[in-house]
């Protein structure tokens, strides 16, 4: 277990949340799908409001998908989403990555998205996700890689952003260019048989950018993001209305363009 309890870089503001709910099994776990079929038992690690989950239980069904979260709030929105959308084979519960409630070799496939790069101790938290994982099963995670990301038009402000954000995320003892350490982490947690892929987010049109850097925006003014960056005194408040008015401009240019990174891995116990 790690020694001292991880700090979620982003938090939980609205504005971090309305990211979340935009992923999909699709846009997010397409590396995945391929292994999901009726019957299969998943279990999806840090599952926040439970979009990507709720895909996976209509994908699985009959299978039981059991998505879990160490913060509550997010898990009534996914509580909500299930219903709506009528599933009966997907639950939500909370439970600690590093000491999971659950037997040996109790799922087919044990899912984290954008999770491990959150953590003091990814290693840990795989050999964890890998002891209730069936023997034939698959441990899956893909992470996003800062470090990799890219954009146009130029912007040195925007520059300053993802410093910052490095910033504050190696101060929590994280790893924001986690994407690229999976399968280092894997193979330090255990796994021999590793498949690596990677994939990207692109945001161009003017709808993506008006969502995308918006978000942004928003997190850089209001969510944990900037509580922890102030008080960790890393930057100051007038800093961080010249970064969200950056993202602003980038929203407005039709030169605009925006790529996330993603690392992803797939292993058998």
């Amino acid at each position: 277990m790690s020694a001292q309890p991880d700090t979620y870089t982003h938090g939980h503001h609205e504005s971090v949340l309305r990211s979340h709910r935009w992923r999909t099994a699709e846009n997010s776990a397409a590396y995945l799908i391929p292994h999901l079929r009726p019957g299969t038992g998943v279990l999806d690690i840090g599952c926040g409001p439970g979009t990507i989950t709720l895909d996976f239980a209509a994908l699985v069904g009959p299978g039981a998908v059991l998505g879990v979260d160490n913060v509550e709030d997010p898990l009534e929105i996914a509580r909500g989403g299930a219903a709506e959308r009528g599933l009966d084979n997907v639950t939500f519960a909370n439970a600690d990555v590093y000491g999971l409630p659950y037997a040996d070799d109790s799922f087919d496939v044990v899912h984290a998205h954008q999770v491990l790069q959150h953590l003091n101790d990814p290693v840990a938290a795989l050999r964890e996700m890998r002891r209730v994982c069936k023997p034939e099963g698959i441990v899956a995670a893909r992470d996003a890689d800062y470090g990799g990301m890219r954009w146009s038009p130029d912007n040195p402000v925007l520059d300053r952003w993802l410093a910052l954000y490095r910033d504050v995320a190696h101060h929590n003892r994280a790893f924001p260019d986690g994407g690229r350490y999976l399968k280092t982490w894997a193979r330090e947690a255990g796994f021999s048989e590793i498949t690596c892929t990677a994939s990207a987010w692109c945001f161009a049109t003017p709808e993506e950018r008006t969502w995308w850097g918006n978000l942004w925006a928003d997190r850089i003014r209001q969510s944990s993001f900037a509580e922890q960056a102030m008080s960790h005194g890393l930057t100051t408040r007038d800093e961080l209305e010249e970064l969200a008015a950056a993202w602003h401009a980038w929203v407005d240019s039709e030169d605009g363009w925006f790529a996330v990174l993603n690392g992803e891995i797939r292993c058998r116990p």
